[in-house]
């Protein structure tokens, strides 16, 4: 009993540091950061195709800010699409990682901003990177939010479905213990076991998927779990 106290702590002390992590390492440009935009990094904010165009032909498109953002991640943030084509077009890279570690695919992932992340894709960008502090992936980020639609894209993309974070968490595993077993986790966790992303990889604890959902009563979850042979 004592054990498995202590193992139901742990793991309730690393989802509350984890459900966190989204606010607290990826962050959008403060006011002030903007205030202090100029070139293409301002172009970029404020959606001034012209000026990203001109700017991108003789400045580096790859040039960062002081918190490590290229122009890319700025538009990112701040949706603006065509800015983000223009500079794809232009050469910028889209795998770049800022200072928390965090590329645009996983920037519009955590932001379930679909639109962004399907032109991210159809330009090129990755959905296989290992991002953030974590050591995770965009597939991750949005299983442990319940992002089923950016789910959906990043496994059509060829996002690895059994990558393990430095939590030792997988994507299931973070649609299950993040997510409290609402729908949109659900389909987030249907889209994963559909896809073939297992369901005997476990926790550092040596929690399968199944016991996890069955351990915080999510029905639907053991269910959806039983139907794709887990055990």
């Amino acid at each position: 009993m004592a054990k498995t106290c202590k193992t139901w702590a742990l793991a309730a002390w690393f989802a509350m540091d984890f459900l966190a992590a989204p606010a607290q390492a990826q962050v959008a440009p403060s006011a002030n950061e903007v205030a202090q935009f100029t070139g293409l990094h301002l172009a970029a904010h404020t959606g001034d195709l012209a000026q990203v165009k001109l700017l991108a032909k003789g400045a580096s498109v790859n040039a960062r800010d002081p918190s490590g953002r290229t122009a890319v991640h700025v538009a990112t943030f701040a949706r603006q699409r065509e800015v983000i084509r223009a500079l794809a077009q232009a050469g910028a890279q889209l795998e770049l990682l800022e200072n928390d570690r965090y590329d645009a695919v996983t920037i519009a992932a955590v932001a379930d901003d679909e639109d962004t992340l399907r032109l991210l894709l159809s330009q090129g960008a990755s959905a296989k990177l290992t991002t953030s502090r974590y050591d995770g992936t965009a597939l991750i980020a949005a299983a442990h939010l319940g992002h089923d639609g950016v789910v959906n894209q990043l496994i059509a993309a060829g996002a690895p479905l059994d990558h393990v974070n430095n939590l030792h968490w997988t994507a299931v595993i973070e649609a299950i213990v993040l997510g409290r077993g609402g729908p949109r986790h659900q389909e987030t966790l249907r889209a994963l076991l559909a896809a073939g992303a297992s369901t005997r990889l476990t926790d550092r604890e040596g929690n399968t998927p199944l016991a996890l959902a069955r351990a915080r009563g999510y029905a639907s979850m053991v269910s959806l779990l039983e139907q794709a042979g887990a055990r």
